[in-house]
């Protein structure tokens, strides 16, 4: 008997779910939608849940009753579902189109490790924050913790880890997003504990760059950043991806299994994506070798991200290169003529923005963009003098250019002086002596970026 209800209700799971992907393609009237949405999503996400997590002994009512458990509280980590409705106006002759998304509850997890040596720890949170809100994934709960120990195992120590079980309980917390890079196995570990998605330091900067590329080059290499990320998360990703497929009968070896497969497929789309990519570059090799021979200097602004890199180009070449007050606002590089007072003095180019533990997946992505940096005769290192970790953005920056072998003639711009007040700034002259040569500027106004201008204007190509 037992048998029976559990294979009718496997196979009302795999009905509902095949339904709800259905239902996906096309509109719902407004009436049923509540209904169906109700009844299907959680056969969907049971179909989701599949076997990952059972053992071959369970019996096969424990098996349905896992996976409808898991359809009821497990969420994947983007919106899980968007429903279009079906509206109409008052004449009922135009159609409105509504959308809906829905996200999870999502509990913001902050932690001060004890690897991080950044000297304000409020500020490292709030910039983890921003990461969250430039994401686009709104979260519901926010927790700050300092571990004294990276537990290898689940990266949280078991006092620390019990307080977030407690948390996720009390609040039904279907997603946790970390400030921290996890590795497989403590990702793993930790969904397993809590009962919810967890998306570490990595994913989610690789969602932001995502989002943000828009040239053909840009998306190329977020795509092939994100696909080496999922190769290195393949290890322990169920039982299902450690199963072979083959006939019975059949007279040969075990076959390849899924983890293999999905392992191929995975490497397969990375050798697509860099081929593609190589025709990029040698477009850009080709423009490359244009203004070398036209001796042309090249001015290349680097930095943290969200120092106003973007603002800075648009104030010096009138241009309207996006600029928001966000982080990884451009991930696209863009190159400028430089007048300054009538006189052309070269090229300004601006390249993507630095962040801490900026994952080596993207550095390696885009080494071809990066190494733009190696052509230029001068580097404009654009710091923003309001954070209060600006010496812990300069030692990142100078890292990632000691990582790509990049030692070029060096401009120290502490913008955003308008943020700080005159005590503040006095304050920082003994700090700001090591940094030569250096400007300090605003360049949100025109007197305010003055010192730049003046440093331009004077600024030699060295011979």
């Amino acid at each position: 008997m037992l048998q029976w209800r559990a294979a009718i209700l496997i196979s009302a799971v795999k009905i509902g779910a095949s339904v709800y992907e259905w239902l996906q393609r096309f509109t719902i009237p407004n009436g049923l939608n509540q209904l169906l949405v109700r009844i299907f999503r959680i056969l969907f996400h049971a179909e989701r849940a599949g076997v990952r997590e059972t053992r071959d002994h369970d019996t096969p009512a424990k098996k349905a009753r896992f996976r409808l458990k898991k359809g009821l509280a497990r969420h994947p980590p983007l919106p899980f579902f968007t429903l279009r409705t079906i509206g109409y106006t008052s004449n009922m002759k135009h159609k409105r189109s509504l959308e809906t998304t829905r996200f999870p509850t999502t509990l913001l997890l902050g932690i001060a490790a004890p690897y991080n040596r950044t000297a304000s720890m409020d500020a490292y949170f709030a910039e983890f924050e921003s990461l969250v809100e430039t994401s686009g994934t709104p979260y519901t709960e926010k927790l700050f913790l300092s571990l004294r120990d990276v537990d290898p195992v689940y990266f949280l120590t078991k006092g620390k880890l019990e307080q977030v079980k407690k948390i996720c309980d009390e609040h039904e917390i279907q997603e946790v997003i970390l400030s921290e890079a996890l590795s497989a196995q403590q990702e793993r570990n930790l969904e397993d504990y809590l009962d919810c998605t967890v998306i570490d330091r990595t994913r989610l900067i690789l969602e932001i760059f995502r989002r943000a590329a828009h040239s053909a080059e840009g998306k190329t290499q977020v795509a092939i950043a994100t696909l080496q990320h999922e190769k290195s998360r393949l290890a322990g990703k169920g039982i299902h991806l450690h199963q072979q497929a083959g006939i019975t009968g059949l007279i040969g070896g075990p076959g390849e299994t899924l983890k293999e497969r999905e392992r191929r497929a995975i490497e397969q789309g990375i050798t697509t994506l860099r081929k593609q990519l190589v025709k990029v570059e040698k477009a850009r090799e080709t423009q490359r070798k244009r203004r070398l021979e036209s001796h042309q200097p090249l001015i290349c602004l680097i930095g943290y991200t969200n120092t106003g890199k973007s603002t800075i180009i648009n104030a010096l070449t009138k241009s309207k290169v996006e600029a928001e007050d966000k982080l990884f606002a451009t991930l696209d590089t863009t190159t400028r003529e430089l007048y300054v007072d009538g006189k052309k003095k070269g090229l300004i180019s601006d390249t993507v923005g630095f962040i801490q533990q900026l994952p080596h997946q993207l550095i390696n992505a885009f080494k071809s963009t990066l190494s733009e940096l190696s052509y230029a005769d001068l580097l404009l290192h654009v710091i923003d003098l309001s954070d209060p970790n600006w010496r812990d953005h300069i030692r990142i920056v100078r890292n990632i250019l000691d990582e790509l072998g990049v030692e070029k003639d060096t401009l120290y711009v502490f913008n955003k002086r308008d943020r700080i007040t005159d005590d503040e700034s006095e304050e920082m002259q003994d700090a700001l002596e090591q940094y030569t040569p250096r400007v300090i500027i605003s360049a949100r106004s025109k007197e305010g970026i003055e010192p730049l201008k003046k440093f331009l204007a004077s600024w030699q190509r060295p011979s």
